[in-house]
């Protein structure tokens, strides 16, 4: 029963988030993407009113479609993976809480590589077009198909090891953290300032999570990416790496790192808070009155 409370807070957790961030994630794909010769934009703010201006607001959630059914299902089997993997290591440590994390995060690549791809493609789809005359892809699930039937299922699994190279210490500096801060902050459920505390060890923890891998991220979202316009850019990840350094610098890694920490702020206060609060309403702990 304990298991299946974590599955479904992870998938309302997971919801919640995506509403919140998506956004934010159209703008950093479009600057992590986005060509060094003709850039279209000049940075994260520059890229939002871009976005806003030539294709509404509309344009900011592009590809939702994918995150909310894949991020809510990939929520779930995060939060209910890390749960099993707690009871399994027994006591509770901010090292066990990091392997468990890591353990979540490798599994639910086997979702979140596809869903990412598509994701990616669309939002790249009619870029800098008010109404795209030219869609090559009706939504997230066709965008799939499509890749499928050109390239089978090494092409929807594109960018696996990536993922995998990114997703595993990920999750792992994401639950240490919240861990780690839940603690000292002492988020307990007569506390009357919890909701508060569970949203800024939530937010700290998104933020710690993707400054420990997001150069892979960079890389991930390029080869996602390339191949949209009939071209292929790279041949594997160490081509990928090199190509983008000797274009580009090491100042690449960096590309659209401040749209997803303006991101990860608020989508993961948001997850981590609604998971604890309805783990907590499940078991019969109900939080005190906040003002």
């Amino acid at each position: 029963r304990a298991g299946a409370m974590d599955f479904v807070a992870g998938c309302i957790g997971g919801a919640a988030g995506v509403l919140v961030g998506h956004p934010f994630d159209t703008v950093k794909v479009r600057l992590q993407v986005q060509s060094i010769d003709k850039p279209l934009y000049r940075g994260t703010f520059h890229c939002f009113q871009s976005i806003v201006r030539q294709e509404s607001m509309l344009g900011l959630y592009k590809g939702i479609g994918s995150p909310m059914m894949g991020l809510t299902f990939i929520n779930a089997i995060v939060f209910g993976a890390q749960g099993n993997a707690m009871r399994l290591l027994g006591k509770d440590t901010p090292t066990n809480q990091f392997l468990a994390g890591a353990a979540a995060g490798a599994i639910q690549c086997v979702i979140c590589c596809p869903m990412e791809l598509a994701k990616t493609r669309m939002q790249m789809q009619g870029t800098g077009e008010k109404k795209s005359t030219r869609k090559l892809y009706k939504n997230s699930l066709d965008c799939l198909m499509r890749i499928y039937k050109r390239e089978g299922v090494r092409g929807v699994n594109r960018g696996m090891v990536t993922t995998l190279i990114r997703e595993t210490p990920a999750f792992g500096f994401y639950f240490w953290t919240y861990d780690v801060l839940t603690r000292s902050l002492g988020c307990d459920s007569e506390d009357r300032y919890m909701i508060p505390k569970l949203l800024f060890a939530g937010g700290m923890a998104g933020i710690a999570s993707w400054l420990s891998t997001y150069p892979v991220d960079v890389i991930k979202s390029r080869l996602q990416a390339d191949g949209v316009g009939g071209v292929n850019q790279y041949s594997g990840i160490a081509d990928c790496v090199r190509q983008s350094v000797e274009r580009e610098g090491y100042m690449v890694f960096t590309r659209g790192l401040t749209s997803t920490l303006l991101r990860a702020f608020p989508v993961n206060a948001a997850t981590f808070a609604t998971v604890t609060l309805v783990l907590m309403y499940a078991r019969g702990a109900q939080p005190a009155p906040t003002n």
